[in-house]
């Protein structure tokens, strides 16, 4: 929808809210108009692009900013350009309007996850080019599909390709997490996702009779091993004052299924479950406990992961990191209060890590509910404009590194 830009308006909450328009949204993302508003907007920078079709309808497109130092590894800015689907009738307004209320805060699906980080990079690398700065190493602005859906089809498969080592990336920054408080959370790792099914096999029979060593009688037993633990996991973040809901491990039962009849006792049902660990979790030991609970539950007892992630690198925040030491250092030239902590969910960024680059996720949104997925997604137009200015400095930063070791 073109909808006039709102008079005294800044150009940058204006191009902000064109990008929230664009319908993005699974289950059928028009990425086709995502790709030309960025096009668009590689040509107003007056930067290269290139398009990198990852998998069949699958697009990864990278504007590059080329440092005076070329041969230096160089700094990624990561966003994907999809969104999760949203339910109307709970919304205020339309959620592809990016309706502004008169409080200055902006509606619409991708204002926090993660069309803002996007718009955001694109205007502080303006701002740089428009004061004239050339920085040392090479930036690249990256946004790809299907974050959302688990990032197969793109990121997890573009860092297999040869163009992606080609980028030769040192550090990245991709999305985080709005802060409800004054400071701004930063994210050096993520929780791995294991989405598991206990098959529970067992003698089957008539409705009416007790039957020895039935499916749901280990269903059972598995549903209160996980479920104990599941509590267990969740008192130990309620009584400690030092833990975030990326230091423990959450459990949640999410399908169950079985039976055929009201009057037939089942011969199998399964249970399923999803887990999110930390990186900070002995991810063998936690499958030789898996195993142990359902040899507890009885005979035949088995599993299988839908999704089993094993990558538990974290980005290094000690301040003798080259690339710490400038990502703090100009947080706190700007008086940007930093909370570091793990990312409870899944971004980009574990696939990044998962190739050995370090990288952080970061969405420059203080004094803000967490609202992406949520209904009523929403950002304020003076939290997003200050966020420029941050990422204005960050990347000055980043992008100055001197040389570390082993590099030209």
């Amino acid at each position: 929808v073109d909808l006039p830009v709102d008079e005294g308006e800044d150009p940058s909450v204006g191009l902000f809210r064109e990008y929230l328009r664009l319908r993005t949204v699974h289950p059928d993302p028009d990425y086709d108009a995502a790709l030309g508003f960025l096009g668009r907007m590689a040509e107003e920078l007056g930067l290269p692009m290139k398009k990198f079709e990852v998998c069949p309808g699958r697009v990864v497109l990278v504007i590059t900013w080329e440092g005076l130092n070329p041969v230096l590894k160089s700094i990624l800015l990561n966003s994907h350009t999809d969104v999760v689907p949203v339910f109307q009738e709970h919304w205020k307004y339309d959620a592809f309007s990016a309706v502004k209320d008169a409080e200055g805060n902006i509606f619409g699906r991708g204002t926090q996850d993660m069309k803002c980080v996007t718009i955001q990079y694109i205007q502080a690398v303006r701002r740089l080019k428009a004061e004239g700065r050339r920085l040392l190493r090479t930036v690249h602005l990256m946004f790809v599909p299907d974050e959302e859906v688990g990032g197969q089809k793109g990121m997890e498969t573009f860092v297999k390709h040869p163009e992606f080592n080609k980028l030769n990336i040192g550090f990245a920054l991709d999305e985080g997490l709005a802060n409800p408080g004054e400071a701004f959370t930063v994210f050096y790792g993520e929780r791995n996702p294991w989405w598991i099914t206990i098959h529970c096999p067992g003698s089957p029979g008539h409705g009416s009779r007790f039957v020895e060593n039935t499916a749901a009688e280990k269903l059972h037993q598995i549903m209160n091993t996980f479920l104990g633990f599941r509590e267990k996991e969740k008192q130990r973040l309620n009584t400690s004052e030092c833990l975030t809901l990326g230091d423990v491990t959450t459990v949640n039962l999410t399908m169950l299924k079985g039976g055929v009849a009201y009057n037939v006792i089942p011969s199998e049902m399964d249970i399923t479950f999803d887990l999110r660990i930390p990186p900070t979790v002995n991810l063998q030991e936690f499958e030789r406990q898996i195993k142990a609970w359902c040899k507890e539950a009885g005979e035949d007892v088995t599993y299988e992961f839908a999704q089993k992630h094993m990558n538990q690198n974290m980005t290094s925040t000690e301040e003798k990191d080259p690339w710490w030491r400038a990502f703090s250092g100009a947080c706190r030239e700007m008086n940007v209060t930093l909370e570091k902590e793990i990312f409870p969910a899944a971004t980009d960024s574990r696939f990044i890590r998962a190739v050995g680059i370090p990288a952080v996720g970061f969405s420059p949104m203080n004094q803000t509910p967490i609202l992406l997925h949520d209904h009523n997604e929403f950002l304020n137009e003076q939290v997003f404009l200050r966020g420029i200015g941050i990422y204005e400095r960050l990347i000055a930063e980043l992008a100055s590194v001197p040389p570390c070791p082993g590099e030209a």
